[in-house]
């Protein structure tokens, strides 16, 4: 379990890793996450891009937190979150966390 995270953080299953200096400091970091692949994720709903629309208030309608953007971004195969809104009827998965089964439409 990661400490220097909180649980709805992308980062809180990544582990950590330690370094030490010539100097004695230790230095902690993490380690590289892999983002999940997508047909991993169970599919909610989708969502068709508007004009104007931002992901943050995409994110807050369906999970009712706009810093959970990544998740999308994951289920979505997007590494620059701003893509996802740039394109109009662009559809987007609205998906569970990895390993979280679901029923589409609930």
């Amino acid at each position: 379990m990661n400490l220097l995270f909180s649980p709805a953080s992308r980062y809180f299953s990544v582990e950590t890793a330690t370094l030490e200096e010539r100097d004695g400091r230790v230095i902690v970091y993490l380690k590289r996450r892999f983002v999940p692949q997508p047909e991993r994720f169970a599919l909610l709903q989708e969502h068709v891009v508007s004009q104007g629309e931002r992901l943050d208030n995409i994110t807050a309608r369906y999970l009712d937190d706009p810093e959970q953007f990544w998740r999308i971004c994951d289920a979505n195969r997007a590494l620059r979150p701003d893509e996802l809104t740039e394109t109009v009827g662009r559809r987007l998965r609205i998906t569970l966390p990895e390993g979280i089964p679901g029923t589409p439409n609930a």
